[in-house]
């Protein structure tokens, strides 16, 4: 027996606190403050310490800083990429021409000077045979001098003109793997004007810039008006880009 406490004179255990008709009152539902408890605000309203720089939520679709940008219309590049600006003048593809020429034919003209001038020093040293030859026959004179030049065309010189020939044929192809992959070639890329197809403005393709090719030999018809026509057609095309559905483009 303990007389230390007013409040309970003879000891005994307190008991928890009964409802009505001796019901022990409810227990608060786990994760929520029973009453009398500090009410938490909401996760999302939670304020940040004394001090720290409030943050906004940042939108999904704008996550990670990254500017939405609005979809390029279908067969158009997206802005930056090549984007057109107009049709190719008639002199930026005449440059591109020449300059695409120039690149698949330089080493093959070297070659064919080089065939020349072996075939020209063998010839110098070799001498027709006339002795079968009558007096006036001028037939079997011709025959001996065509048989004593193709016998001194050096082996070499043959060489060369077929390695200059192979050179052509394998640039003419690069040439055409390049424009169908990409539109450009060496020379379009480098005077800025871009082949693309003109119901989609994509590039063309292997098979189709080949046949596009094949196609261009019908420029030289008419005295080669073909290649003039983009000096006054609307579209600047010439026989052989009406014939593929090609346009010539600028591009940035």
């Amino acid at each position: 027996m303990s007389f230390g406490d007013p409040n309970n004179p003879y000891g005994q255990q307190p008991q928890a606190p009964q409802g009505p008709y001796g019901q022990q009152p409810p227990v608060p539902p786990q994760g929520q403050p029973g009453y009398g408890y500090p009410q938490q605000p909401p996760p999302q309203q939670q304020q940040q310490p004394y001090g720290y720089p409030q943050q906004q939520a940042v939108p999904q679709q704008q996550a990670y800083g990254y500017p939405q940008q609005a979809a390029a219309p279908y067969g158009q590049p997206m802005p930056g990429m090549g984007m057109p600006t107009g049709y190719a003048s008639w002199g930026a593809r005449l440059g591109a021409f020449l300059l695409d020429g120039l690149i698949i034919a330089a080493v093959p003209i070297i070659l064919y000077i080089i065939a020349g001038v072996m075939t020209a020093s063998s010839i110098s040293s070799a001498s027709p045979d006339y002795s079968g030859c009558q007096t006036g026959d001028y037939t079997c004179m011709q025959n001996a001098a065509n048989e004593a030049t193709s016998s001194a065309t050096p082996a070499g010189a043959i060489i060369m003109i077929a390695i200059a020939w192979l050179i052509m044929i394998g640039g003419t192809f690069f040439l055409i793997a390049k424009e169908g992959a990409s539109g450009q070639t060496p020379g379009k890329k480098a005077l800025g004007v871009k082949v693309i197809k003109e119901s989609t403005g994509q590039p063309l393709g292997f098979g189709m810039t080949f046949v596009r090719y094949l196609c261009r030999y019908l420029n030289g018809l008419l005295c080669g008006i073909g290649w003039l026509w983009p000096l006054w057609d609307e579209k600047s095309q010439t026989f052989a880009d009406k014939l593929a559905g090609t346009v010539v483009v600028s591009v940035k």
